[in-house]
């Protein structure tokens, strides 16, 4: 049997080596998911974000055992820091997980971030739509967790809940680094902590606040993952939102969407690579280098010149 042939099968095995190799970047991988992207379109995508700290990979863990319990379909994405040694993901997701890694409904895939901004790895939605075509009714991604914008999780999935902790200090300044703008769910974790209440005061003050663009109520709910509380509530919250969504939209409305979403993704990261290896193989981009370092020029002219010289490369061929 191919790798497809198992893959089709639901086997595991096959399911990690044809991730490795969109993960990879291999040759041949873009073929791959074209294959693949008939059978996915209904998995619902669920980001998991917040500070680092926030017991983010607690509540996946709790969230995971939960949906074992209710006999879903499991993928688990998490998105770790490169490590410096090897290059790789740091598997301390996966080493908290790997009691549920016997369960045959469920797979976890940590990813590294290459260096990626936004909290997500450039291959992690092209990992969901592997998740999704494999057949998981359910994709949990956790983000790095950087506390910034990270509007590429708010494309990529269509629930996102945002982690906060009593320490995380005033909510402001949280709807200032942008996780406020980005969350369908608000969950304050560790909520047995000094300080949550007022947390939650100054959070749904803030939401008042803040200029309504739907009838969505963003619920705030507290949890204390290690000791397994909260966590069904947190789940019947996640749940709302996505009968709402579709309440608001036909399915054909929200799979548009998305598809929209993921083409001009994958335009800008063709475009961006297109630019990369024209730049690479461009003796005028390294003559402008020598002109602005000279003071013979400056950067918005050299950029017109070589958008010029792309534009003529691309028309030759």
């Amino acid at each position: 049997m191919s790798v497809l042939d198992k893959f089709a099968a639901r086997d595991h095995v096959a399911l990690a080596k044809i991730i490795t190799a969109v993960e990879d970047r291999r040759d041949g991988y873009q073929d791959l998911l074209a294959q693949l992207y008939s059978r996915s379109g209904t998995a619902w995508r669920i980001g998991i974000t917040g500070p680092p700290g926030a017991g983010k990979s607690t509540l996946v863990f709790r969230l995971a055992e939960l949906l074992a319990r209710l006999g879903k379909t499991l993928g688990i994405i998490a998105v770790d820091p490169t490590s410096p040694f090897t290059g790789g993901a740091l598997l301390g997701d996966r080493i908290r997980m790997q009691e549920l890694s016997t369960n045959p409904n469920i797979f976890i895939r940590s990813m590294a971030t290459r260096g990626s901004t936004g909290g997500l790895a450039e291959a992690t939605r092209d990992t969901t739509l592997v998740l999704d075509a494999f057949g998981m009714e359910v994709i949990l991604i956790e983000t790095v967790g950087v506390g910034q914008v990270e509007l590429d999780i708010a494309r990529a999935c269509d629930s996102v809940v945002v982690v906060f902790v009593p320490e995380s200090g005033d909510a402001v300044q949280a709807m200032k680094a942008g996780l406020m703008e980005i969350a369908d769910v608000f969950c304050l974790n560790k909520a047995d902590r000094e300080g949550a209440e007022r947390l939650i005061v100054e959070l749904r003050s803030v939401l008042g606040l803040r200029k309504k663009t739907t009838p969505w109520e963003h619920p705030i709910v507290s949890t204390q993952a290690v000791n397994n509380k909260g966590i069904t509530e947190l789940w019947v919250a996640i749940a709302r939102h996505h009968e709402y969504r579709q309440s608001r939209a036909p399915l054909n409305h929200l799979r548009e969407k998305r598809i929209a979403d993921d083409l001009q993704t994958i335009i800008k990261n063709k475009v961006d690579r297109c630019t990369q290896a024209a730049l690479d193989a461009s003796d005028l981009y390294r003559r402008k280098i020598t002109e602005i370092a000279e003071g013979r020029t400056n950067p918005y002219a050299a950029a017109t010149a070589l958008l010029q010289e792309l534009a003529d490369t691309l028309a030759d061929k």
